[in-house]
């Protein structure tokens, strides 16, 4: 994807303002009152996920880009995993739930609770708040996220903990290494690439190009201690920090990949 430059040209920035960002307001409008409407019929969230495949789709196309998956394969070979990846735009939540081919929960700030409709939708689709401010509190996420895991759903964790400001690689918190630890499950490393170029926090202008999630071998876990946490995570940063270089440079040859706009199977526990 071309770097975004520093000043959008005037298409760019009359594009979002008048069709793209119009546009996904509704979609978030309309997909979030559904997803609401059918948590109280069903109880497996398994409706709620597909309506949120829908949406993070309808929001992946409508933004002009097209979503390419490298090591497809490693985000199916375990039922249930700790899935950790870099933090870098307000369309990475998104871009996750159009990629990732199973049901999973997200460990999200707990300040996003309180926001109407936001947190209304977050706690009815059963993800978890964390504060990262409040140590015991953490801890308690944590545990919940272990419970989830030990029940048989998949995680979804950003370890930077907030978005980068540069596009770059921030510090890990050791957060998803627990989390697999303690569960004994895999951990598997996500790199996006230019979901940064294509909307940067503190912006609303969108820079559509080519999206990429490359998903690297999962860490095995079986045997670890939670004072193997910190190399786990040390390992994890590093195995992003490659595959983001893959995901940038990768020519993605035709059977390495798939479009958001592809049919894919969606499996379900």
């Amino acid at each position: 994807m071309t770097p975004r430059p520093h000043s959008l040209p005037w298409y760019h920035r009359w594009r979002s303002n008048v069709i793209q960002v119009p546009a996904m307001t509704i979609i978030t409008a309309v997909c979030g009152s559904l997803s609401l409407l059918v948590s109280f019929f069903d109880k497996s969230g398994r409706a709620q996920y597909r309506v949120a495949r829908i949406w993070a789709r309808a929001l992946v196309w409508g933004s002009g880009c097209s979503l390419h998956v490298i090591g497809a394969d490693n985000l199916r070979k375990a039922p249930v995993a700790v899935y950790a990846s870099n933090h870098t735009s307000y369309m990475d939540t998104p871009v996750i739930f159009a990629a990732l081919p199973s049901q999973f929960r997200i460990l999200a700030k707990k300040e996003l609770w309180p926001i109407a409709f936001i947190g209304w939708y977050l706690d009815r689709s059963g993800q978890i708040p964390i504060d990262t401010a409040n140590p015991r509190a953490t801890l308690s996420s944590l545990a919940v996220g272990v419970k989830a895991l030990r029940s048989g759903m998949p995680l979804f964790v950003f370890p930077e903990g907030k978005r980068t400001l540069t596009g770059e690689l921030q510090e890990f918190l050791s957060g998803a290494a627990y989390l697999a630890i303690r569960a004994q499950v895999p951990l598997v490393p996500i790199a996006l690439s230019g979901v940064y170029d294509l909307l940067p926090i503190h912006t609303r202008h969108f820079y559509s190009g080519k999206l990429t999630v490359a998903a690297g071998e999962p860490i095995d876990t079986k045997g670890m201690t939670l004072r193997q946490a910190d190399e786990v995570t040390v390992r994890l940063r590093n195995m992003i920090e490659g595959l983001r270089h893959l995901a940038s440079t990768s020519a993605l040859p035709q059977a390495d990949h798939a479009t958001a706009t592809a049919e894919a199977q969606v499996e379900e526990p």
